[in-house]
């Protein structure tokens, strides 16, 4: 091929490259529409999608969530192994019900003030309420307090008993 036919093929080709160009934007145009005209129609189900994928990637994230709470055999380990002391948070009438063998009674509501706290303030706390959710909140304000080995028991004295643990009931 001569010279003057390479510069005339060279020609053709940036021809066919400018129209190869020019498809390419159109295409790339069209695919944005359909790109965004799927992201408004399914706007909800995209956000129900990453609320969900967040939700289970959150315990990952939350590291001190995790590290706060306790199941009833990680409780039985932490009382045997490291003499953990049960604090159950319930209400005097709650705790006269049934509260978990051993377990001081040290109402939500006067817990700052108690007396009734381990003065060791490095030993082990297990926290229960009937359900576990005032326990939480105890393992809150313990950590406040300087108690930073404290636990909250995951389902509280119901999964105490549920695990067939010992369970006590108050004299009256």
């Amino acid at each position: 091929m001569s010279v003057q036919g390479h510069g005339e093929l060279k020609s053709r080709l940036g021809g066919a490259n400018s129209i190869i160009r020019d498809f390419a934007g159109l295409f790339r145009c069209a695919l944005d529409f359909q790109v965004d005209k799927f992201l408004v129609d399914n706007f909800v189900l995209i956000l129900l999608a990453v609320v969900s994928g967040g939700m289970l990637f959150w315990p990952m994230f939350s590291k001190r969530a995790g590290e706060s709470r306790v199941s009833t055999t990680e409780a039985v380990m932490l009382i045997n192994r490291e003499k953990a002391v049960l604090i159950d948070v319930s209400e005097a009438k709650d705790y006269a019900e049934g509260h978990a063998a051993g377990a001081k009674s040290v109402p939500l509501a006067g817990l700052e003030a108690s007396k009734d706290l381990p003065k060791n303030k490095t030993l082990p706390l297990v926290v229960l309420c009937p359900t576990g959710t005032r326990a939480n909140r105890a393992v809150a304000m313990l950590k406040k307090l300087g108690y930073e080995n404290s636990r909250a028991l995951v389902g509280g004295t119901a999964a105490w008993r549920e695990a067939s643990l010992p369970i006590e009931k108050a004299s009256a």
